[in-house]
């Protein structure tokens, strides 16, 4: 069992997975910096200084804070603000990879592009076989 699981760690595959997970990880601490210490100041600036972060509804009575740390301390908080931070945090990871995957596949379409063949090359055996025969039986008809 100990060999199975020493040939199941070693396959390529689960390499490849961890390298991802890990490499993933740290992208998206830098699409976090990004999104907070870059775009966001600058949407805020655009729509006259308005902080994401601090958005939030109290859901219950005693909730009157001005900023959602000290508003989650006064009690439960719907933090709209927080989550429109993620879901622009994930437009901007999706983006990015999907402009890496795209750019990933068209440097393999020019690697995988079959060659053309040489125009002056003759046809395989089989070809010339295959041409024989249709000649053959279009010269009995």
């Amino acid at each position: 069992m100990l060999k199975e699981f020493q040939e199941f760690i070693a396959k390529g595959n689960v390499m490849d997975l961890a390298v991802g997970v890990i490499i993933g990880g740290a992208f998206g601490l830098i699409v976090k910096s990004l999104t907070d210490d870059v775009i966001m100041p600058i949407v805020g600036a655009i729509f006259g200084g308005f902080d994401f972060s601090n958005y939030f509804i109290g859901l219950s009575s005693g909730v009157n804070a001005p900023t959602l740390a000290a508003a989650r301390q006064q009690g439960a908080v719907l933090a709209y603000g927080s989550f429109i931070t993620v879901v622009i945090n994930f437009l901007i990871l999706a983006w990015i990879i999907f402009m890496m995957v795209k750019g990933v596949n068209a440097i393999r379409r020019r690697v995988e592009a079959p060659a053309a063949p040489a125009p002056d090359a003759p046809p395989p055996a089989d070809v010339k076989l295959l041409t024989e025969i249709r000649d053959l039986l279009a010269k009995r008809a």
